[in-house]
């Protein structure tokens, strides 16, 4: 499943199609024996063989190779080569480039600008110098080229040691060529699919992103921008990393109009409902009491070209915002993938078990990446799927307040007036019992606090709360989850408790606060 399928039932009439993607990935390569100062000592002593004070000297003139390296690649293949002595956005830059002079496959332009990289210093030391960290200014390039399998991509490559690399690649660019290659019809704009002449076959074919052979593309690209890696550095090869994923669920509409009556109410209902429980749920996570991190909501509605709202837990986020009046998309930034967990083979107690363990940056996990990201988008439209595009959300509440009989026996129904049926579809609305459904405990503990010392009093509550999942399964607000002790919020049981909690929070006046004299 590549959607979440109760958004996609319940507006399925305002839906042309759906593409689950990949959208910005960044990979960085790093030489790890040159990526930290004992490593580069080593380097210098054993394998330059040079004293350490003349290690500097040495390095800027490996620093001007790649500079006259960049030069000639630009003049070699009669493109641009800029210096940009300003802030500006650099992509806006190229594609402005690419619309005066365009070009097929290959280099489209080098930038060249003064930016802060990872580096190393001389340093006092005992006997002899020593390398410590330092974040210099230097100066960086960025090769922006038109790669025939992955679009458009670029590379950074700053001119100081140890030469980490960045590499960008477009998710979409990547589908673009992908599926003109298949033969398949599609309108893109900018960074978007409009139209899809087949939504599944795109599917299929944005999946097989996480399979490429990341690391000898990336490999070929880092020899084609770094000269050293001919000879000084013949002998090693970077690590890559996926240092920032970006995942998007596109939701493709019919017509401005019927994303236009829509997207303000989505916004609207994002704002006012999601806590910090419900944006780790929707993250796969749960809200710890040892949770020591951020979990922020922002929301911008004189964003040009549209309104955003973005929830940050940690370094990790979610987002959701239109594209051209058209699409809506909802995408999962991962920047911390130590958050989430995947399976690998661990030594335990003598023996290789497969155990979940945190998720590394490795470009080996892309596939899990996928997985987690999808899940966090699905969850959240679910969360959603409760909006009705004509206003707030509305259910015919009094279905909830009458008596339901199953088998003879009469259940009463819920006041959604009285604080104390509130409280009880508060509590099985918790964001917390999202994942893995809800227990009488779970309940229990929301609506009472803590269980009592004393058995009776503790069987006590637990079997008023059982006669009160009771009542909510038959007016089918819950359902049963097979072969386990636990609950689930239906689709219609998240309407109605969801109406009646904002009906009550909007109509219902609060308690005045006397004020002593």
């Amino acid at each position: 499943m590549t959607i979440a399928a109760e958004f996609f039932d319940k507006f399925s009439t305002f839906l042309a199609g759906s593409l689950s993607c990949f959208d910005r990935v960044i990979f960085k390569g790093h030489i790890r024996l040159l990526s930290y100062p004992a490593g580069l000592e080593k380097f210098v002593d054993h394998v330059l063989g040079i004293p350490r004070k003349d290690f500097m000297p040495w390095a800027k003139c490996q620093s001007q190779r790649i500079i006259d390296h960049a030069r000639r690649v630009a003049e070699e293949a009669g493109r641009p080569y800029l210096y940009l002595n300003r802030p500006v956005r650099k992509d806006d830059l190229v594609h402005d480039l690419l619309r005066r002079q365009p070009v097929d496959d290959g280099l489209v332009c080098v930038l060249r600008c003064l930016e802060h990289c990872a580096s190393f210093r001389l340093a006092f030391g005992q006997k002899r110098p020593r390398f410590a960290p330092a974040q210099p200014k230097c100066l960086v390039f960025y090769f922006y080229y038109l790669d025939p399998d992955l679009g458009l991509i670029h590379v950074r490559l700053p001119t100081l040691f140890p030469f980490a690399i960045q590499v960008a690649v477009n998710g979409h660019n990547y589908l673009a060529r992908q599926m003109r290659r298949a033969g398949l019809r599609f309108v893109q704009e900018d960074n978007v699919f409009t139209q899809l002449q087949d939504p599944h076959a795109a599917q299929r074919l944005a999946d097989h992103f996480e399979r490429e052979n990341w690391p000898h593309r990336l490999r070929r690209l880092a020899r084609r921008v770094l000269p050293l890696m001919g000879d000084v550095l013949k002998s090693y090869t970077h690590y890559w990393v996926a240092d920032q994923v970006e995942y998007a669920t596109d939701l493709i509409f019919t017509g401005r109009a019927a994303l236009a009556a829509l997207y303000p109410h989505l916004l609207d209902y994002a704002v006012l409902h999601f806590a910090a429980k419900d944006v780790l749920t929707f993250l796969g996570r749960r809200l710890h009491p040892r949770f020591d991190g951020e979990v922020l909501t922002e929301c911008r509605k004189d964003r040009v070209p549209g309104a955003r709202i973005k929830h940050r837990a940690g370094r990790n986020w979610l987002k959701m915002y239109d594209k051209l009046g058209l699409v809506l998309r909802v995408e999962t930034v991962i920047n911390d993938p130590r958050d989430f967990r995947v399976r690998r083979r661990r030594q335990r107690q003598g023996e290789t078990k497969m155990v979940w363990c945190p998720m590394s940056k490795g470009v080996v996990n892309l596939y899990r990446y996928r997985q987690v990201a999808l899940a966090a988008n699905n969850r959240y439209l679910d969360a959603l799927s409760v909006v009705q595009p004509g206003g707030p959300v509305q259910a015919p509440l009094h279905r909830l307040a009458e008596p339901q009989r199953l088998r003879g026996r009469s259940f009463a129904g819920f006041n959604p007036a009285r604080q104390r049926d509130l409280a009880v579809f508060q509590a099985v609305l918790d964001g917390d019992l999202v994942l893995r459904g809800l227990r009488n405990v779970d309940v229990r503990v929301r609506l009472f606090g803590p269980d009592p010392d004393d058995p009776v009093q503790r069987r006590r509550r637990a079997n008023a709360v059982g006669r009160l999942l009771k009542r909510l399964h038959v007016h089918r607000i819950l359902a049963k989850v097979p072969r386990s002790r636990r609950w689930r919020v239906t689709i219609y049981g998240r309407q109605q408790l969801t109406a009646a909690v904002e009906a009550y929070e909007r109509h219902v006046p609060r308690p005045a606060v006397r004020r002593a004299a």
